[in-house]
């Protein structure tokens, strides 16, 4: 492990969950489950859903998708590279921008939106099981109609389902990274099953008949137009996906080789995104000749089915690749965020439990309720993370030149490779702001209204320019060179 220091690690950066890993078992395979798990839950088909609902012609926005979903392939692999060179997870190796005491910025910006993204994918999680439970104990109605008991805007039986999914998910996540590992192996393409049997019955229900244009008429025409909500629904596939690239580091760790990464993502990208998409825009479509109107959310298309069989197997499958998301793209990042914060102290379950209580503090079922708000809360939520992912990049590739000291990265001794002045890099702290202002500048100014939805991209050039020009400017790029103390 190369390093410019001699001395043992101090005690308050690490702790046996942040440390660099030494045994590595995942496999291209793992990475292929693992993007089925971020892919197919009931987030990723109403995401999906609201963008061919954007008055887009559905050629456009299957183009926009593949674009979209290839830059994050792109910068999935690039931000792997760091941790899998390593062995360390995302909040370790922002220390390397951030400065070793610094690193807790960028940690509880990421996270702070994990826990939000935790608690949205739970909520629509029990979601299915209040349907389910309902649809066997229809009698338990009146304790689910809000308008005749509520607390905090949920009803009794939403609680109770809500309550009940959040223990099921602490429970998988408390066994460790390889029980998560083994559970989103199969949770992932369970979806495909119940999605192909879905279409199989909706189809069948009208005779084979199929219109891929039941979304209304045809909004955005002329190349101006139409151009603007492509790179919109680019935009917003991204900012949907950007919390994962930017904590990828997180599961490359525990990669066998870069090779087996890039293999998993390719397939687990592209080819798995694309399948899943076409069937989210299929099973939508067919909504509306089999039950007179589009239904975008899976759950209320599975619960309007006769045979009470297929409604349990279907929200159950639902139920259970909603949760592979929320454990693999969420509580890991958020157990490893927070337990960076102080790692002598916070393990990385303690971390987990930081997040679990945090997803019901900030009351998910008033983030993602309808398409509008769906997009805004992706843009708000994206606008934190892109300055991040653009300072990773622009500081291991440009300033670091793709080299890594894992212990130096543990280190506060005044000659480590990344400790400067108090463990804080001003520069990359001033990158965050300045790119976070600039993103939040074009969602809230209603002149630019009509660019809201590029804030992820506003704010990640801006984060890595800038980061790149105060390094070059004050000579800043590490001890190595000339420090800043």
């Amino acid at each position: 492990m190369p390093s410019t220091l001699d001395g043992q690690a101090d005690a308050r950066l690490t702790n046996k969950d942040l440390a660099p890993i030494q045994t590595r078992t995942w496999a291209w395979s793992d990475y292929l489950f693992l993007w089925m798990s971020n892919v197919h839950s009931v987030a990723g088909y109403v995401t999906a859903g609201s963008l061919f609902a954007m008055g887009l012609p559905a050629t456009d926005v299957f183009l926009a998708l593949i674009l979209a979903i290839v830059v994050v392939q792109i910068g999935s692999n690039l931000v792997a590279r760091p941790s899998f060179a390593s062995g360390t997870p995302f909040p370790v190796v922002m220390r390397m921008a951030f400065g070793v005491h610094g690193a807790i910025i960028p940690a509880l910006v990421r996270g702070a939106i994990a826990v939000g993204w935790y608690g949205i994918q739970t909520w629509l999680a029990s979601n299915a099981l209040l349907v389910l439970t309902l649809k066997i104990w229809p009698q338990l109605m009146p304790w689910a109609d809000t308008a005749l008991s509520s607390f905090a805007g949920l009803s009794p039986l939403g609680w109770l389902s809500f309550m009940a999914v959040w223990l099921i998910q602490l429970i998988i996540f408390w066994r460790g990274m390889e029980a998560i590992r083994h559970f989103i192996d199969w949770a992932g393409p369970a979806i495909y099953v119940m999605m192909l049997a879905l279409d199989g019955w909706l189809l069948w229900r009208t005779h084979g008949a199929i219109n891929l244009h039941v979304f209304g008429p045809i909004e955005k025409t002329g190349f101006m137009p139409r151009l603007l909500g492509m790179l919109n629904a680019i935009a917003l596939t991204v900012a949907y996906f950007s919390p994962i690239i930017l904590n990828f580091g997180d599961f490359s760790r525990y990669g066998k080789s870069m090779k087996d990464i890039k293999i998993g993502n390719f397939w687990g990208l592209p080819i798995n995104f694309m399948g899943f998409s076409i069937l989210t825009l299929i099973t939508i479509s067919l909504t509306q000749p089999v039950f007179g109107h589009v239904i975008l959310d899976p759950v209320e298309t599975v619960t309007k089915m006769e045979s009470l069989t297929v409604v349990i197997v279907g929200m159950a499958t639902f139920l259970t690749a909603t949760i592979g998301i929320n454990i693999s793209a969420n509580f890991v990042s958020a157990a490893f965020d927070f337990s960076n914060l102080a790692p002598n102290i916070l393990s990385w379950r303690k971390g987990g439990i930081i997040a679990a209580v945090g997803a019901i503090l900030v009351m998910p079922w008033t983030l993602y309720t309808r398409p509008e708000l769906i997009h805004f809360t992706l843009d708000v939520l994206g606008t934190f993370i892109a300055p991040l992912v653009g300072i990773l990049l622009a500081d291991y590739y440009f300033i670091q030149q793709q080299t890594i000291f894992p212990n130096d990265l543990y280190s506060t001794a005044p000659k480590g490779r990344y400790w400067y002045k108090a463990g804080f890099n001003p520069i990359a702290i001033v990158a965050l702001a300045v790119g976070v202002s600039c993103g939040l500048f074009v969602i809230f100014m209603q002149p630019y209204a009509a660019l809201r939805n590029f804030s992820w991209l506003s704010g990640f050039c801006v984060g890595a320019a800038l980061h790149l020009i105060l390094h070059r400017f004050l000579r800043v790029t590490s001890r190595k060179n000339q420090p800043y103390a």
